[in-house]
This record gives structure tokens, sequence and C-alpha cells, in this order.
């Protein structure tokens, strides 16, 4: 009877150590997961080396990825204390890191090429937006006598100062028979001008893009959408500046802005309407403005040979008009360096 005892008493002894170095295994196995998860994450996030900087970026109010960047921490990510500079146009944004009110800026090809002609300044990436679907988004809106692009002749034309626009004009009025020099161009400085103006009679066309503009537009008595840029043979990319010197002062920090514009871009396309409360937040973008753009507003950066024709097309039209005076080697003022880092897959020039 003792024997059995103590038999029973081993046994359940026994029992409780193997089931103790069963849950002490399980536990290991569990810990080592998790850290192995943790380690993953943590690998993702120190793949790159940090560069600590502070920057200033010039921004518009419609354009969503700077602000997620930000406001979702992924430049805090990789140690960029970003402060957006907001401007009225991608051009004005440009042209202020002439007097280095910026230090990086973004905008379509014709005004980065009128910046990195006059001085020591590169582009780093193009934007991904020179597509079909983004020139559908640019309308040509025009007063009640115009019924077609022959009607434009001795009219007054709405061109933002800086921007593209007058290229614009001069090849659609060009594929409609119409000389520029027949029509009277007037510069504005932002779309809210335009629509004063086109308001009160005192020009006769705008092209507008953004889908809060088009509404205001749309709303004016007497006008009327006449087409948009998709039915022209204009497509434009953009572009992101840097000057040379900051490239070469701090590579990593100016590789880490890609990477942390590329997962903001990637949280955006994943997290529109959240996208869309932050804009209203931030800057007062009404949320079904920001939704109806985000197909075209958000950015897919890289540098294709699509972006190299793009700007080489524009070029030899500002050095025919006089708009950039001295010739220049394209080739030189574009640095991939920095994209080359932050979305390989995505270069295509020059391969």
């Amino acid at each position: 009877m003792k024997l059995t005892k103590k038999r029973s008493t081993y046994s359940l002894l026994l029992m409780t150590i193997l089931i103790a170095a069963l849950l002490s295994a399980c536990g290991k196995d569990e810990a080592k997961s998790t850290n192995a998860a943790d380690s993953s994450d943590s690998a993702q996030t120190s793949d790159a080396a940090v560069d600590p900087i502070s920057i200033k970026l010039a921004d518009i109010l419609t354009n969503p990825v700077f602000r997620i960047a930000k406001t979702e921490g992924f430049f805090d990510k990789y140690g960029i204390d970003a402060q957006i500079i907001t401007f009225a146009t991608p051009a004005e944004g440009i042209n202020s890191i002439f007097i280095k009110q910026a230090d990086i800026a973004w905008g379509a090809d014709f005004p980065i090429l009128n910046a990195v002609s006059k001085g020591d300044y590169s582009i780093i990436a193009a934007t991904g937006t020179n597509t079909d679907i983004a020139a559908e988004k640019w309308k040509l809106y025009v007063g009640s006598d115009i019924q077609s692009a022959a009607d434009l002749k001795g009219k007054k034309l709405s061109t933002l100062r800086g921007t593209f626009l007058p290229y614009l004009w001069e090849e659609y009025l060009k594929d409609n028979g119409v000389a520029a020099a027949d029509t009277k161009q007037i510069g504005q400085g932002g779309f809210d001008e335009a629509y004063v103006a086109l308001k009160k009679g005192e020009i006769d066309a705008a092209w507008v893009v953004g889908a809060a503009m088009i509404e205001k537009f749309d709303a004016i008595e007497g006008v009327h959408e006449l087409t948009d840029m998709s039915k022209t043979s204009v497509r434009i990319g953009g572009g992101i500046i840097a000057p040379n010197s900051l490239i070469k002062e701090h590579p990593t920090a100016v590789a880490n802005l890609l990477r942390a514009l590329d997962e903001a871009s990637k949280f955006i396309a994943d997290n529109p309407e959240k996208t869309a409360d932050i804009l209203f937040e931030e800057v007062k973008q009404p949320k079904e403005s920001t939704l109806r753009d985000l197909t075209t507003n958000n950015w897919e950066i890289g540098f294709k040979q699509e972006s190299f024709d793009s700007l080489t097309s524009q070029k030899k039209y500002m050095l025919g008009a006089g708009i950039i005076k001295d010739d220049f080697d394209l080739a030189s003022k574009i640095n991939l360096d920095s994209i080359k880092q932050a979305a390989p897959d995505r270069v295509t020039y020059g391969q």
C-alpha cells in the first residue's frame, strides 16, 4: 500500500515537472517568435542609416503626400524634422528655394526645368503623375461665347505665372489652328485669382485642376467646360528638386526623405478616408474633394525614361520660347542616387 502511494506521488511529481518543462519550452518559443517579429520590424526601420536633419518643404494645400508623411510619423521615423511651407502653386514653392525659404520643392516639369537651368539644383525624383488620368483632371473653362478652340482667337487667357500653362496653351492652340500670338495671356498668381477674373469677365478662359476648384468654376454663371488636357498632346510630369549642396552634405537624409514620401504614398493608397480627414483637419480641404483627387494626387516616386522624355520635350519648347535663355545638359541636372536607394525598382531611366 505504501509502495503504491509512493509510486503515485513520484508519477505526479514527474508529470508536474514534464508539464512545467513543456510550458517553459513553449514560452521560450513564443518569446523567440515575438523577438523575431520585433527584430524584423526593427530591421525594417533600421535598414537605412539615420541622418537627423531639419528641413523646410515647399508645398500646396491640396497635396497630401508631405502632410501625411509628417502627421503619420514617416519623417520622424527617419530623424527628419520637417517644416511644411504652403504656397499658392508648386511653381512659387520652387522659386522659394532660390531665396532659401525652402530646401526641397516639387512641381511640374516646366518650373522644375526653369529652376535647374539657373543654378546648382538637381532633380532627385519624379512624382509619377504624368498619366492620361492625371491629364483628364485639367479642365478648360471658358465664357459662353466660346464654343470651340477657334473662338479663343483675340481672347484673354489665364496663365499662372511660372507654371507650364504657357506651354499647354501653345500646344492646344497650335493643335487647333490658332496662333498663340493671336491671343493675350494674362499672368495670375493662383486659381483663386483666375476664378475671380473669369467670374468678372476680365479673362475669357482658364485651365483648372483639383476637385474643389473645379466645383467652384462649374458654378460660375455663363461659364462652361470646353475640354480637358487628356484631349491634347500635352502630358505633364512632376519632379522633386533639391540644392546640390544638400544632396552632397546629407545624402542619407535625402534618400530617407524619399523613403518617407514613398511610405506616405502607400499609406494614402491604403487609407483614403483617413487621409481625407487629415487634410480637412490640417488645411480645411473638403473631404469629398480630397477623395475625388486621390486617384491622381498621390505619388509613385521613381524616375523612368518617360520622365526624361517629358522634360526633354518641354526644355526644347522653353528654349525656343526664350523662357530658358541658355541651353544646358539636362542629364547633368538629374541626380538619382537618392531615389535609387529609396525605390530602386522604379528607376528605369538610363537602363
